[in-house]
Parts: structure tokens; sequence; C-alpha cells
């Protein structure tokens, strides 16, 4: 009994301990830029957005710290993602002695991460306007190519016929990368706006029509069997039966098509729009302001990592039996 106590103590001590770790890898990143000179050919030595970014990522990390040691639910999350955090800071620190400190990286194409975070104020506006702008193609594109995609798939994996005319031309079309598309698209379409949502949703129709059809196809015969000995019509069977059944592969489906969206994306913005985040970062990259484009990357990959979690948040909360069979 007694070992059990004592093993459940350093249970909890090893948890308390796991809590400092994202606050000692941030501290020695604001150590590293504090009390290191930047070197003699730096530009910009006077931008201090970096300090003002660790000092702030410091204070919430000791402000968790504190609250974890009152609530054990975040005390174990914030435990668990300590080693991750802390190496975070590590990491920072590492681009900040390679960048700014010591210059082993060019300082041309590796700016200062002050640099970088510089032009989130200089730029905020500006970065505002490509954020709505490329969240508006990518909405549209996903919804005419999720729509699109769950018909096609429902009349791919319900009815025969359908298949025997579509399908071929899915298995022949499908495949093709959207970008390949970009000549046709601007052929079609007399504006680039729609070019590029075209582009868009022709990847997420592909993925959503294969996910659906397989969806479909998979549903247990047994169900239509006893559904049609009690009297529900083709059509029941498919909207009560086949579509519920098939929900998990099309949200699947969903998932990867948003991944291959935002690639798309990325490229519709290059061949004419004005606006975006693809457009912007290929806009800074040919004037040589490599700060400018990390931080379209950075946002980005935010932008990305949010729109998915949502998605997933959106997925559990209506497959509730299906939470946690895929994890994000």
């Amino acid at each position: 009994m007694s070992e059990g106590l004592q093993g459940e103590k350093n249970r909890k001590l090893q948890w308390n301990y796991r809590t400092v770790i994202p606050s000692a890898g941030l501290l020695i990143a604001l150590l590293t830029e504090v009390m290191i000179p930047n070197h003699k050919d730096t530009k910009y030595t006077d931008l201090t957005n970096l300090r003002t970014v660790l000092i702030a990522a410091l204070s919430i990390s000791l402000l968790l710290c504190l609250l974890s040691l009152f609530i054990p639910r975040l005390r174990k999350r914030y435990a668990y993602e300590g080693w991750f955090i802390g190496g975070s800071g590590i990491f920072v620190t590492l681009i900040n002695i390679l960048t700014a400190k010591t210059h082993l990286l060019p300082q041309l194409y590796f700016p200062s991460l002050s640099r970088v975070f510089n032009v989130y104020i200089e730029d905020r506006d500006f970065l505002l306007t490509c954020i709505l702008s490329s969240f508006t193609l990518l909405v549209e594109g996903l919804i005419i190519g999720t729509i699109v995609g769950v018909i096609t798939g429902i009349l791919v994996g319900w009815s025969k016929s359908w298949s025997y005319w579509i399908y071929p031309v899915i298995r022949i079309l499908g495949p093709i990368p959207s970008s390949t598309w970009i000549p046709l698209a601007l052929i079609i379409f007399s504006a680039p706006k729609g070019a590029a949502i075209f582009l868009i949703a022709f990847g997420v129709w592909f993925q959503i029509t294969i996910l659906t059809s397989s969806g479909i196809q998979a549903t247990k015969k047994s169900y239509f069997e006893v559904s049609s000995t009690l009297g529900a019509s083709s059509l029941q069977n498919l909207f009560h039966i086949a579509i519920p059944d098939a929900l998990p592969s099309i949200f699947l489906g969903f998932f990867n098509a948003t991944c291959s969206s935002f690639v798309a994306l990325m490229a519709a913005e290059m061949m004419g729009v004005k606006s975006g985040l693809g457009w912007y970062i290929n806009w800074q990259k040919e004037m040589i302001a490599y700060p400018n484009v990390y931080a379209g990357l950075i946002i980005i990959a935010g932008f990305c990592y949010l729109f998915i979690t949502l998605q997933f948040k959106v997925r559990d909360k209506l497959l509730k039996w299906q939470k946690g069979v895929i994890k994000w």
C-alpha cells in the first residue's frame, strides 16, 4: 500500500517537473537574445520584436506552470506538451545564433527572427487583406468541390449505371494535379478569381468523390435487406442508411481535400490574382524580401492548422462514435 502511495507521489512530482521545461527552454532563448550581441553586419539591429515575443511567451508559460499546480487536467496536458514547447525554445535559440548572432547562414536568405516578426507590424493591414482573400478563395473552392464531389460520389457509389459512365472519367481526370489545369482554366474563365476557384474545387472534387463512393459501396448489404423487409424504398435506403454510414469516409475525404486545397490555393494565387497569401509570398520572393516570405509561410502554417483543427472539432461533434479514430 505504501509503495503505491509513493509511486503516485513520484508521478505527481514528475508531472510538476515537466511543466517547468517550457519556461526553461523559453528562458534560454530569451537570455541568448539579450546577452549575446548581434553580428556587426546584422541589419536592423534596433529591432526588438523577437525579445518581445519571447517575453510574452515566457510570461504565458510561467502562468500556465503556476495554474497547473492547482488544475490536474491542465497539469497533465501541459506536462505532456512540455518537452515539445521547451524544444521549440531551443530551436529558436539555434536559429537566432545561426542568423543574427553569427551569420553562419547568409543574411539575405535567412534574416533574423526580429525582422520576420517586424513584418507583422509593418504589413499588418496588407497581410489581413491577403488572409481574407485567401480564406474567401479557399472556402468557395471547398464548398463547390465538396457539393459536386458528394453528388458525384453518391451517383457512382449507389448507381451502377452512373458508375459505368462517370467512374472512367474520374480515373482519367482525377489524378491530374490541379496546377496542370492552369492554362485551360485561364481560357475558360475570364477572371483569374474564377480560374482560381476552379483549381481548388477540382482538387477537392476528386478526393470527396472517391471516398464518398467508397463509403457507400462499403455499407453492409444486410442493412438494406432489413430496411427493405420493413418497407423502405430505394431513396430511403440511400438517405437513411447509405449516406449516414458513409459519413466517416466523406469526412476523411474532406480532410484529404483540405490539405490538397492549400497546395492548389498557392498555385491558383500565382496566376493573376492580385491578393492572397500565395501571391504575397511569390511577390516578396521576386522582391528578394525573405523576411516577408517567411512571415507569409508562418501565417499559412497557422491558417492550415487552425482550419483543419476546426474541421476535426466539427467531425467529432457530428460523429461522436468515431471520435479519436483519426487524430489530429
